[in-house]
């Protein structure tokens, strides 16, 4: 199976570039599951329900979020009825919208996609990543229930990262990291079966800060006073994700590399993926 992540949608730049380059990308290389995380989708803040249908029609199966899932109030209206809009998983119980869910790939394959928060240096901190991992993956287990399973897992620090990635390895095809919006170069196959990469980075103008124009976060980090808001910046987009090939028969990963599409980075795209 072959499997698409692309990190954090920031701004009109970020998601209009996916919206126009995701069809291309799943038709080329015959994709046969793809997610996409949407949280700063909105201005750098958030997703609204139009962007969420867009990212979809645009070829996305699952779009996951993070620390700023709420940004956007219209959120807590649209999660509970979208199956396909995961907010994080360890949010209390109570919390509109779900953490995880079963899809259906191209390939006739089912997917389960988890989406879980970290707590190190985030906010709101929420319930132990570790265990509500363990609860999701009791539920649906690898080769049992499912054919394949991702966890998108949103930090800050890359040592919780890799510690739960080692925490499941074995028991999910990938772990793939978001929340940084830069992306890391540590893509591998850890010793169980399972892809890891600590961040995909963002789908945004890399002429910025972290997706954001770089005046105002320069200035505050200059004189110590906010100027201003915060506003997406809106150059040219790089495209920044994580391609894996994910064994039909065991449900964990054989390939695993970067793709980076876009004018401001190095492009990359899976070897293993051209010509086929």
């Amino acid at each position: 199976m072959r499997l698409l992540f692309l990190g954090d949608l920031v701004g009109r730049s970020g998601r209009t570039a996916v919206w126009e380059r995701l069809p291309g990308l799943i038709s080329d290389f015959r994709l046969d599951f793809v997610i996409v995380n949407g949280e700063n989708a909105a201005g750098g803040f958030g997703i609204t329900e139009e962007i969420f249908r867009r990212t979809l029609d645009a070829g996305a199966d699952v779009v996951t979020t993070g620390n700023h899932v709420w940004d956007q109030r219209e959120a807590i209206e649209f999660a509970p009825r979208e199956d396909r809009f995961l907010r994080p998983a360890n949010f209390p119980r109570g919390t509109p919208g779900r953490g995880s869910g079963v899809y259906q790939a191209r390939n006739g394959a089912r997917v389960m996609v988890a989406n879980i928060m970290g707590r190190v240096f985030m906010h709101p901190e929420l319930d132990d990543p570790f265990q509500a991992a363990e609860a999701e993956l009791a539920a649906c287990r690898l080769g049992e229930h499912v054919d394949a399973a991702v966890v998108d897992f949103h930090a800050e620090a890359t040592s919780e990262k890799m510690c739960f990635a080692h925490f499941v390895d074995g028991r999910v095809s990938a772990v793939i990291g978001t929340h940084t919006h830069q992306p890391t170069a540590d893509h591998q196959i850890l010793s169980g079966g399972t892809a890891y990469l600590s961040d995909a980075g963002m789908c945004g103008d890399y002429d910025s800060s972290l997706g954001m124009d770089k005046e105002e976060p320069l200035h505050r980090f200059l004189f110590k006073v906010p100027r201003g808001r915060f506003e997406a910046a809106g150059g040219p987009a790089t495209i920044c994700g994580l391609g894996v090939e994910i064994s039909d028969r065991t449900g964990l990963a054989e390939k695993v590399a970067p793709l980076r599409l876009g004018p401001r980075l190095e492009e990359a795209v899976p070897a293993f993926w051209r010509g086929n």
